[in-house]
């Protein structure tokens, strides 16, 4: 894969620049988080040992980290889903939703620990996605690290001014809702001027030329056929009728 791997912005996401699946090409990348997706339907039987297969390739991938604090992020909601399903149906359906959910938050870490928005736009053009479409995905995900640092930076200044709300307990917050509008209209205001520079940038620079050309270009390298071809064996293996 051909790509400037130029300076990234600071708002984007973490990326993994360690990791040998920041060398592949981001189409690769979707390959294998929607084979991984569908590893899921399988019984809990092939789930447990595609899980096993799974934490080696993390592994090999320096992947195990950035994807165990994504699940970490999740573990009120696995505990609750698995004693939820457990009282209610049994364990072995409570163990098969837990896996299911891990498996699919796994594969949210690792896209987006090894590839950043820009390369994202780029296989999705490549796919054949209107620059339109592709080009608004792209942005809506680089735009979530935006906002979450200007949400930040509102509720810094805010609270070094008093008129940050009191979040101690539930009531407070209820008793002082009218003050949210403080943190509400900078970050509505901020996010507007935001989106109008960028609408403003993007035709600029010819957003709906019907001559555009991408600048970067994607191509298949030899890690790249290798990952899809040891994919497509595992996933005929896992869906084989054993």
């Amino acid at each position: 894969m051909r790509i400037n791997r130029g300076g990234r912005s600071s708002h984007q996401l973490t990326l993994v620049e360690d990791s040998p699946l920041r060398k592949a090409d981001p189409r690769t990348k979707l390959f294998l988080s929607l084979a991984i997706s569908l590893v899921v339907m399988t019984s809990i039987e092939r789930l447990l040992i595609f899980l096993g297969v799974y934490l080696l390739f993390l592994i090999w991938a320096r992947l195990l980290a950035p994807t165990a604090q994504h699940i970490w992020r999740l573990k009120w909601l696995l505990i609750f889903l698995f004693a939820f399903d457990w009282w209610l149906i049994s364990l072995d359906h409570a163990v098969l939703i837990c896996i299911r959910l891990i498996l699919l938050t796994g594969v949210f870490a690792l896209f987006f620990s090894t590839t950043n928005t820009r390369e994202l736009g780029l296989a999705l053009e490549k796919l054949h996605v209107p620059y339109r479409y592709a080009f608004s995905l792209s942005l809506a995900f680089q735009s979530l690290g935006l906002l979450d640092d200007e949400w930040r930076a509102i509720r810094e200044a805010q609270s070094s001014r008093g008129a940050l709300p009191d979040s101690s307990s539930f009531w407070k917050l209820v008793t002082n809702v009218g003050d949210l509008i403080s943190l509400t209209v900078p970050a509505i205001v901020l996010t507007t001027k935001r989106a109008w520079a960028i609408t403003e940038a993007s035709y600029a620079r010819g957003f709906d030329s019907p001559h555009r050309v991408s600048y970067h270009t994607l191509e298949f390298s030899r890690l790249d056929f290798l990952l899809m071809t040891v994919t497509i064996t595992l996933l005929t293996l896992l869906f084989w009728r054993w």
